[in-house]
Formats: structure tokens, C-alpha cells, sequence
């Protein structure tokens, strides 16, 4: 299974949410890898921490091959990179990316990642893609090869204006190129239970019928000494209600 966390609009949690969940599956036995297309590296760093480097393989040196010809271009596990979790692979972002993407788009690359994919399929039983808060070349690439899609929402009145622009895109994707990915549904973060407006806002999606996921994900200062120390949640704090209720979203997900 392949999955994509995507939202247009940043500071949403994409990182947090990739991250953690991909630690969890790897913590639960499941041969896992987090893809990290956005050029900013949160992921990369999360997972990493000191062991990312700027000369390490990288998913633009993935990109970057597809640009030349080779009779034996190197698989896509070549650029794949340890992290300290055992289970726990990831491919990391690189600046390069943004240099790339035009390269790319004119030599119509958008199939790459998905032909990466498949490579990649039979060696993981889990696979994450954190991509860049932009409808581009790389969130496209991803949609177009996943099976599944997560939208991070923050509980916040543009937030939500920009969700169903982000559902009318994934829907035409999947209607044009990837009839096999699935909306797995809405992930609520930074959920504040008693202020009025995030409960306001989560209803009103509720009510529209909108694939909105349980558990919400709540907000906490604890995701702030995670990210800093490197440590997904599941490693640093097993029994936090963040860490039980990212679990929980993880069991719901399969």
C-alpha cells in the first residue's frame, strides 16, 4: 500500500503525519519507506536527523537519472536511505528538487515515480509519500502512482475553503490516471476538543459527508520536542495521547 499525504495548504502536519505513521508501521513489523518530495526535507530531517546530508542518494538523484539515457539505469532502491528504525527506510528530499521539476514536466516524467513504485512494492509492505503544500509535478507524480490518498486538516476556516478544491483535484486524478486511488479520509490535527470552533468546523465536514477520519489528532507541545530530537512520537513517548491516538488512525487505515 502506498500513500499519499497531501494538503495545498502548509503548516497543516503532512511531515508529522507521514512520519509518525510510517514509524509506526515499521515499529508493528511491517517492511516500511516514507518517500520525502518536498524540497523543504522536514521528513528527511525528522527521520534522519544528523545522519541527513546534502551528497546522500536522494529522490532527485532518482529524478535526475530518469533525465538521461542508460541501458541499465539503477533501480529504484539504489536511492533509498536507513534510517535509525529498524524497518524504517526512507528516500530523501533534496533542494534539487525545485530545480528539477521544470526539466521533468518538458520531458514528461510524470510516470517515473509510479514505475518507481512498482519496484519498490515487493520489498515493502508500506510506503508514505510527504509531498510539497503545491498541486505540482511531484504531488502529481505521487497521486498518479498511490493507491491511497490522507488530507490533513487544521481545524482552520481557509484550511477548510481549500479541502474541497484539494477533494475536486485528487477526484480528477483518480478519473484520469489512476483509477485505483482510493480518499482514505480526512485526518484532523492540532484538534482542540473544547474550543468551539475546531468542534464547528469537523461537524460541518460530518455533516457534509465527508470522509472524515477518527481519531482526531490532538494538539500537543510534545510533537515539538519529537521533531527536534529527531524521535517519531511511537519512539519517544509510547503512551502519550498523541502516540495512542496516531496508533489508533493507524489500526483505522489497515
Amino acid at each position: 500500500m502506498a500513500l499519499v499525504v497531501f494538503n495545498q495548504k502548509g503548516g497543516v502536519g503532512k511531515s508529522t503525519i507521514a512520519c509518525n505513521l510510517a514509524a509506526i508501521s515499521a515499529a508493528q513489523g511491517l517492511r516500511t519507506l516514507l518517500i520525502d518530495l518536498d524540497q523543504q526535507g522536514n521528513s528527511t530531517h525528522y527521520l534522519l536527523g544528523a545522519q541527513a546530508a546534502a551528497d546522500q542518494p536522494s529522490v532527485a538523484s532518482f529524478f535526475d537519472q530518469t533525465l538521461g539515457f542508460s541501458f541499465n539505469p539503477l533501480p529504484a532502491a539504489h536511492f533509498v536511505l536507513a534510517t535509525p528504525y529498524e524497518g524504517l527506510d526512507v528516500m530523501a528530499a533534496s533542494e534539487r528538487l525545485d530545480e528539477l521539476q521544470t526539466k521533468l514536466e518538458s520531458r514528461h516524467k510524470i510516470y517515473k515515480l509510479r514505475e518507481a513504485l512498482q519496484q519498490l512494492a515487493d520489498s515493502y509492505d508500506r510506503i508514505y509519500i510527504d509531498t510539497p503544500p503545491a498541486l505540482n509535478f511531484y504531488t502529481r507524480s505521487a497521486l498518479m502512482g498511490a493507491s491511497g490518498c490522507l488530507i490533513p486538516f487544521d481545524c482552520d476556516d481557509f484550511s477548510r475553503q481549500a479541502l474541497y478544491t484539494l477533494l475536486a483535484n485528487v477526484q480528477e486524478i483518480r478519473a484520469d490516471h489512476n483509477p485505483a486511488l482510493e480518499i482514505k479520509g480526512i485526518v484532523v490535527n492540532q484538534f482542540q476538543p473544547r474550543a468551539n470552533l475546531p468542534q464547528r468546523l469537523v461537524q460541518e465536514l460530518i455533516d457534509e459527508g465527508l470522509p472524515v477520519l477518527q481519531p482526531y489528532l490532538p494538539a500537543s507541545v510534545k510533537v515539538r520536542e519529537s521533531h527536534q530530537l529527531s524521535r517519531p512520537m511511537v519512539h519517544l513517548d509510547p503512551k502519550h495521547k498523541l502516540t495512542q491516538a496516531l496508533l489508533a488512525l493507524h489500526d483505522r487505515l489497515g
